[in-house]
């Protein structure tokens, strides 16, 4: 997505360690047009898909995800990070690192809002080692649902999180950007 791509030439800063700053667009201030074109973007990529529901985790996959759900035309959910108390009866729990925060991080589903058979379609913030979209991606098959494809707005190849992902589970993954290295100053963002 060249906007994108634009964008993160621009405004990304590498913060170490894989760390890829974003907070202009996408972790802390959001772009509303550009969010929205986000979703246009995974519409178009999974044209197609039978798709009856995104999955996403709190709190940066939300935005894309509901763009995405917006132009779908699907239900979007999202993993709590914390249950509250207006979560009563069956969750589904995974946890996962989290790279900017350390730690494990906790994804819970209400199992009202996955189905055994719908077709669940996961969009996220960021694709790096593939340990949140694994464990999103358990959930969906914890819910007897059907997992259709992988939608991310920045990849990072480096971190080898698609070889992850393309191990244990035979979907697409659409990625609107993708970033190739991270050295120093640089952050190489391939053109699309």
């Amino acid at each position: 997505m060249k906007e994108l791509v634009e964008r993160i030439r621009a405004e990304g800063v590498n913060l170490g360690d894989g760390i890829l700053k974003v907070d202009s667009i996408l972790n802390h201030q959001l772009d509303p047009q550009l969010m929205a074109n986000m979703g246009a973007a995974f519409a178009q990529r999974f044209a197609g898909t039978a798709v009856d529901r995104i999955l996403t985790a709190e709190i940066s996959g939300i935005a894309p995800a509901l763009m995405a759900g917006i132009e779908m035309n699907v239900p979007v959910v999202y993993a709590r990070k914390r249950k509250p108390i207006t979560m009563s009866g069956p969750v589904f729990l995974e946890t996962a690192p989290s790279h900017t925060k350390g730690g494990e991080t906790l994804l819970l589903v209400s199992a009202e809002f996955l189905s055994a058979g719908e077709n669940v379609l996961i969009i996220d913030d960021f694709l790096a080692t593939g340990k949140t979209l694994l464990a999103l991606s358990r959930i969906v098959y914890s819910a007897g649902a059907n997992l259709v494809g992988v939608g991310v707005v920045v990849e990072k190849t480096f971190e080898g999180g698609r070889a992850a992902m393309r191990a244990n589970y035979d979907v697409p993954i659409h990625a609107l950007a993708t970033i190739s290295a991270m050295t120093g100053d640089t952050i190489t963002v391939l053109d699309e």
